[in-house]
């Protein structure tokens, strides 16, 4: 795998507009305490915590002087949640980072002192986590990697990869988006489609077992390729769901790398390594005194691309040079 160092920078007006405006204070002088909580095992190099401790050091923070770290691991028992965020109430932390929306769901229901940040996340408001973006209110905030309005730009992705492509199927999970998001993004995403000559098949997924009948609607109506818009049932459900891809031939598009080195054709969508950098920002705002609930939900400022060259090979398809040189991630 080649990890190049690239990102495209993506103007989100919306986002800046709504940066709050937090009085400068003084960096706080003892160690701030920051849970952790991954639904994966430990390990020493962990990419997401490593994006972390970057944005902490870019700020000025020194691990283990002025901010420690309280990692707490659930190894892909989502059950263990609810106990390690009471632990760490219990501990003391100043604030919690709460990656998988498993551990988000058990940290909102554990606490309601300690600053949460999720970091990245479902749409917040369709999912009931806060009641704004621009004023979470509560003692959550963070920064969502949703980014819909760049489905179109998958569909002519694929195109490119498929050139025949004439059916595609867009693989959801209802409640992900609002109403209003989906609706437009599926409006966008259909005027590039009459573009391109393509018809869309939208097809939902609420939970694991909807899988089998989910992939079967779609050789039913005989899908030449797919795009899945994440959500954390999804991410969780990755390797199911690039089998099921790969069995039925289908080249599909993703919107995180993980599911490119997971083994999955292509990835386009936010950065979200990016998004746990930018995670410490609001950190370093809420220990310096600023409350979780003004401070607006951010949306992602960075988009990447990943290709994964043998899954393209056991497919039958070929990735242009032109998609492969714009790729952060390659996999051969």
């Amino acid at each position: 795998m080649k990890v190049r160092r690239a990102a495209f920078l993506i103007p989100i007006a919306l986002w800046s507009l709504l940066s709050p405006l937090v009085a400068d204070s003084q960096t706080p002088t003892k160690a701030a305490r920051v849970g952790w909580m991954s639904g994966g095992n430990p390990t020493a190099n962990d990419p997401t915590m490593n994006a972390f401790r970057q944005g902490m050091r870019e700020l000025g923070y020194v691990e283990g002087q002025t901010f420690v770290l309280e990692p707490r691991y659930a190894a892909g028992k989502s059950d263990l949640m609810p106990e390690q965020a009471a632990d760490l109430e219990r501990a003391g932390v100043d604030v919690i980072i709460a990656g998988p929306f498993a551990a988000l769901q058990a940290a909102k229901k554990s606490t309601s002192r300690v600053p949460i940040i999720m970091t990245p996340s479902t749409n917040p408001t369709a999912a009931g986590i806060v009641t704004s973006l621009v004023r979470p209110g509560g003692n959550i905030t963070g920064i969502t990697e949703m980014m819909p309005e760049l489905t179109p730009q998958r569909l002519r992705l694929l195109k490119q990869i498929v050139p025949n492509l004439s059916r595609v199927a867009i693989l959801w999970q209802p409640g992900t988006l609002t109403e209003d998001a989906f609706k437009h993004m599926l409006q966008e995403t259909q005027g590039a489609a009459r573009s391109l000559g393509v018809q869309v098949q939208v097809v939902e997924a609420a939970k694991v077992d909807d899988f089998d009948a989910a992939f079967s609607a779609m050789a039913k109506e005989h899908a030449e390729g797919l795009i899945v818009l994440v959500n954390p049932m999804f991410f969780g459900q990755r390797q199911q769901i690039i089998e099921r891809a790969t069995k039925q031939k289908l080249p599909a598009i993703y919107e995180w790398t993980f599911f490119v080195q997971s083994g999955g054709l292509v990835s386009y969508g936010a950065d979200v390594l990016d998004v746990y950098r930018r995670a410490a920002g609001l950190v370093d705002k809420i220990l310096k005194g600023a409350e979780p609930g003004d401070l607006p939900v951010e949306g992602p400022t960075r988009v990447d691309m990943g290709v994964n060259l043998k899954s393209a090979k056991s497919l039958g398809v070929t990735i242009p040079d032109s998609i492969v040189k714009e790729a952060v991630v390659v996999i051969e």
